[in-house]
């Protein structure tokens, strides 16, 4: 919403941010799911971090409405490759007995992370600006699809 604004759309136009990332999030998410039924959920992930690097990249370089839109369809995106499959993930790996904890946990865990992030993110902003922020975040993205991608099946 910030960088929409920096990047200059109107103020009564920001609530578009949301519809954008929303409609591209629901649009994605069940093929995504569907087809990590049958190809399995770690590729899928990992493209799912490939799009969030993309998405912040563009959202970093944008210096226009239009490309903060574009770099945000694309986060959309990233949401329907990522959201389904962790909880596809949690559900996979647990116990049917402990299921509900072993979301509990993974909510208490994201939330937590989700909150450390936005306050890392809120310092970047004001001490170097929007380009760093998301620059981080690509970053941080890097860094997780590279882990991902060297632990063991």
């Amino acid at each position: 919403m910030l960088k929409a604004e920096t990047a200059g759309l109107a103020l009564t136009l920001l609530p578009l941010v949301f519809v954008v990332m929303n409609i591209t999030y629901a649009a994605s998410a069940y093929p995504i799911g569907k087809l990590s039924d049958r190809v399995g959920r770690r590729g899928l992930l990992a493209i799912g971090c490939a799009v969030l690097i993309a998405a912040d990249a563009v959202i970093a370089l944008a210096s226009g409405p239009i490309m903060v839109l574009i770099g945000v369809a694309i986060w959309g995106l990233h949401m329907g490759f990522t959201q389904g499959l962790f909880a596809a993930l949690v559900a996979d790996h647990s116990p049917p007995e402990l299921r509900g904890t072993a979301f509990g946990i993974f909510h208490l865990t994201s939330g937590v992370a989700l909150f450390g992030a936005s306050l890392l993110a809120g310092v970047l902003w004001q001490q170097l600006g929007a380009a760093a922020t998301f620059t981080a975040g690509g970053v941080v993205a890097a860094l997780a699809l590279a882990t991902l991608s060297s632990v063991p099946r």
